[in-house]
């Protein structure tokens, strides 16, 4: 097992990785403080890993909730059914919730527990390689709205993670290409030398060798704690983070969420933020090859949809959460694992970026 901390003073955490994980009963210890937990999980991963994770917390009052499994439940009223259960049960300010699950239940069970009784404790567990390799990790937690994603929602820092590789191996294909996209996005935005051995290794990831899936998941949790440890609440580097974020956020919102995962949306988002880097003659042809070549293996998409509008995609995108003062900031390449935030660029080449990210 791997042990990394996110490094936030006092209310540091640890970040476990290995196999079988889950059912170990001494993982937890001191990190579950009062007698009551609530487990919130999903339809589909319950069946699956709920039961080796009850085994967890002998000794506790442990309640469930499972909810609905997909992108599009991810809104307030799929929220309000996590606070039903923890008010029908009575659950007190020293209550654990849990959650079990991918990125969205990662995000709505974390910003139930930020929010319920102004804050309970939470530990998260995912079982997606997207939840274990970013959403996890360093506290973002929200709902969507219908004119926005993640627009809801609070900081909200875990008592732990744990990150069972094993769960992968009962992950479908198309989200293990989702989940790479995260795993890409470290290394052009920080980490050159993850991008090369994201080159060299890509079959392996796809083929779930577990050596190489533990190495791409230390290396993501190792750089995105090291950026949240310097700017936990995102007032300058941690939006790096959001490379093709803002690009990907507007194909979800205007495909409807859930048509394309968070994933696939961020890959074609980084070879949006790619093509315009290139425009503006940050990177070269060169590195924006590279660049789309190791997404497409990775199986996603390098093409912006074809359903939405450039007029769409800017009204979309004017909707989102590095807006300031009516400026949308982006996150460009200056260099493969370099990554920039900048509104130095003109709305001509942001309308020339995007229409030269439609398919031929």
């Amino acid at each position: 097992m791997i042990t990394l901390t996110v490094d936030l003073g006092e209310r540091s955490y640890p970040i476990y990785i290995g196999e079988n994980l889950l059912g170990d009963d001494t993982l937890l210890s001191g990190h579950v403080p009062g007698k009551n937990v609530l487990v919130v999980s999903n339809e589909t991963v319950a069946p699956l890993y709920l039961d080796n994770t009850l085994k967890m917390f002998s000794g506790k009052h442990v309640e469930t909730c499972i909810l609905p499994d997909g992108e599009e439940y991810k809104n307030l009223e799929t929220l309000n059914t996590i606070y039903n259960v923890l008010l029908s049960k009575k659950l007190d300010r020293n209550t654990t919730v849990i959650a079990l699950g991918g990125g969205v239940i990662g995000d709505m069970a974390g910003f139930a527990a930020a929010s319920y009784q102004r804050g309970v404790h939470l530990i998260q567990i995912p079982t997606t390689l997207l939840a274990q390799v970013d959403s996890s990790v360093g506290g973002k937690t929200a709902v969507n709205h219908p004119l926005g994603k993640n627009m809801i929602g609070a900081f909200y820092q875990p008592r732990a993670v744990i990150a069972d590789i094993t769960t992968l191996r009962t992950l479908p294909d198309r989200e293990l290409s989702a989940g790479m996209a995260e795993v890409i996005k470290y290394g052009l935005i920080r980490d050159l030398p993850l991008f090369g051995w994201l080159q060299a290794n890509m079959n392996k990831l796809m083929e779930r060798d577990a050596d190489a899936l533990a190495y791409a998941i230390e290396s993501s949790c190792r750089n995105k704690a090291e950026v949240v440890a310097a700017d936990e609440k995102e007032s300058g580097q941690r939006a790096l983070l959001n490379l093709g974020h803002t690009f990907g956020h507007a194909i979800e919102a205007g495909l409807g969420y859930g048509t394309w995962l968070h994933g696939e949306a961020v890959a074609t988002g980084m070879c949006m933020a790619a093509r315009m880097s290139l425009q503006l003659g940050w990177i070269s042809a060169d590195d924006f090859v590279q660049i789309t070549n190791m997404i497409a293996q990775a199986r996603l998409p390098v093409n912006a949809p074809i359903e939405l509008s450039i007029e769409r995609f800017i009204e979309l995108m004017s909707v989102d959460k590095k807006v300031v003062d009516g400026v949308l900031r982006l996150v460009l390449l200056k260099n493969i694992g370099h990554a920039v935030i900048t509104n130095d660029y003109s709305r001509e080449q942001l309308v020339g970026a995007i229409h030269n990210s439609y398919p031929a």
